[in-house]
């Protein structure tokens, strides 16, 4: 885990995986924020309503998670899923959107994403699908499957 989210002050204590919530929608961040909280060592270390605070609190926590909303002000999602590939590399990122466009999630996807989850499908899906891509796997929100074939990602 990152040393930001490390501060575990005796060892037996569970490290936490840190997630930064990019999101525009403060009532919906937090609704996220609850879902994860509910996780055994999950914890929320930041939160960012547009592209550009998403980018600058990425770079500052380099959170182990990054929950990312695909429509954003100043920078759209893959514009910033690319800005923190560069900027905090070792970041997972998990696009949480309302775009079901099979096309658009191949791009994040191919951004440097490692899920896209449908906001539809976040109370069922959210939790399993952090857990898939803190494990290394890749992971599309069921109303997707099928439709998401990329074979340059």
């Amino acid at each position: 885990m990152n040393s930001k989210c490390d501060d575990s002050e005796t060892p037996s204590e569970t490290p936490s995986v840190c997630i930064l919530l990019v999101d525009p929608f403060a009532p919906f961040r937090a609704l996220v924020s609850s879902i994860l909280k509910e996780q055994p060592g999950y914890q929320i270390v930041g939160e960012a309503e547009d592209g550009l605070k998403g980018i600058q609190r990425a770079e500052e926590f380099k959170p182990d998670l990054i929950v990312l909303d695909m429509d954003l002000s100043k920078l759209n999602g893959i514009e910033v899923a690319l800005q923190i590939r560069r900027r905090s590399p070792r970041s997972m990122i998990l696009f949480l959107t309302l775009n079901d466009d099979a096309e658009l999630a191949c791009e994040a996807l191919r951004a440097g994403a490692q899920g896209y989850v449908h906001k539809l499908d976040a109370v069922s899906e959210l939790v399993e699908a952090t857990k898939a891509v803190l494990s290394g796997k890749r992971f599309v929100s069921r109303v997707l499957r099928g439709r998401v074939v990329c074979h340059d990602c």
